[in-house]
């Protein structure tokens, strides 16, 4: 496991879309979800340097382990949000990943929490034991 270590954190703007609302007239709760996987796909290519098509085409892939949301305000329809994500761990075979979802409008978190991710090899869909290579690409 990597210790001692500060992570970057990294942000990604995006905004609530029509099909995002559900019958309460907010976002639902799984499109956070999404927010925050799209959040990460767009950052492995932007502040990773390494794009999940490049992490593909070398036989890894990332899944979700385990997520944790908590839902603090509700975001709306049009409303603009920043996904700020950060590793908070990195072991052999995992890495957990915070993340927070703000309102640019009001400067309030509306939601929160962190994904474990597991490293898998495409071809047989096991996990595998993430290289030094990796730990040193995600550590600045």
């Amino acid at each position: 496991m990597i210790k001692n270590h500060e992570f970057s954190r990294f942000t990604t703007e995006l905004k609530v879309r029509p099909d995002d609302i559900d019958m309460f007239n907010h976002v639902h709760n799984s499109k956070y979800l999404d927010y925050v996987l799209a959040a990460r796909y767009e950052q492995m290519h932007t502040c990773y340097g390494m794009s999940m098509e490049e992490f593909m085409e070398q036989g890894y892939g990332w899944v979700v382990k385990t997520a944790h949301v908590e839902f603090i305000r509700p975001l709306t329809l049009g409303e603009v949000f920043n996904v700020t994500t950060w590793i908070i761990s990195m072991d052999e075979k995992s890495s957990k990943v915070r993340f927070e979802i703000v309102s640019t409008k009001t400067g309030k978190v509306c939601s929160d929490g962190w994904f474990d991710y597991v490293l898998i090899d495409i071809k047989t869909g096991r996990g595998m034991k993430i290289t030094e290579e990796m730990i040193e690409k995600y550590s600045i």
